[in-house]
């Protein structure tokens, strides 16, 4: 008959709660694992500058290429020049860019952060409404498609590889130039009604925020290290 020590048991016990803890913060880092838009809001009909951003490449493999499509719902679509990136187009019938391909001058090694940038106008019409951008990561061995939208009842949790949303929101005020801005005797900014934006997409379901997710597991990990220390008193006694 083995017999069990409390050194052993509190040696046991530990294990125990240092494996939990690692599970916890592997979620968080998993769920990661894709391509950011920022910002996650932006007002129709005025134009915003989105940035496609990731840390990892193909199952470890250096990303060459990342192919960005361009949806339904985007009246104009302006590549940003970067050094670190050679850019082409696919352009449309109306004018409007319909995917374009960033290749790395030099490939991104997985766990290296890098990102693309793309100025975009929403059309009215998709004013209220989320838009996906899907994305094709590809890398010297193999590509990964962000490309999924979650349905009705699901979260992008539940999704191998989601493709970026952006929650569109009421239509930016004219400027008089043609294009969105602030009016005359206008106290808000385009950035005021972004943020306004965002917290309605918020309220209304839109994507968790990785932060709050760390902290509930911070919460979670103290939770077991407490309980570890009532069970460790309660054997002393």
């Amino acid at each position: 008959m083995t017999v069990i020590t409390p050194a052993r048991r509190r040696a046991r016990l530990a294990g125990g709660l240092a494996l939990a803890a690692a599970l916890v913060v592997a979620a968080p880092l998993a769920a990661s694992a894709h391509v950011h838009v920022t910002p996650e809001a932006a007002s129709a009909s005025a134009s915003t500058r989105l940035s496609f951003g990731f840390s990892h490449g193909c199952d470890g493999s250096p990303t060459t290429a990342l192919v960005v499509n361009i949806p339904d719902g985007v009246d104009g679509a302006t590549p940003v020049v970067d050094g670190a990136w050679t850019i082409s187009r696919e352009i449309g019938d109306d004018g409007v860019a319909t995917q374009v391909t960033y290749t790395a001058v030099t490939p991104v090694e997985d766990g290296l952060s890098a990102a693309v940038a793309l100025d975009v106008i929403f059309a009215t019409s998709a004013a209220n409404t989320y838009v996906a951008f899907p994305v094709v990561q590809q890398c010297e061995t193999g590509q990964t498609d962000w490309i999924e939208v979650a349905e009705d009842g699901q979260s992008t949790d539940d999704l191998e590889a989601p493709a970026p949303v952006v929650a569109v929101g009421s239509v930016a005020e004219d400027d008089g130039h043609g294009h969105g801005g602030d009016t005359a005797g206008d106290d808000h900014s385009d950035a005021d009604h972004a943020e306004d934006d965002a917290d309605t997409a918020a309220q209304t379901g839109a994507q968790a925020d990785p932060v709050a997710r760390w902290l509930s597991a911070g919460a979670l990990v103290a939770a077991l290290a407490a309980l570890g220390v009532t069970l460790l008193r309660r054997r002393r006694s």
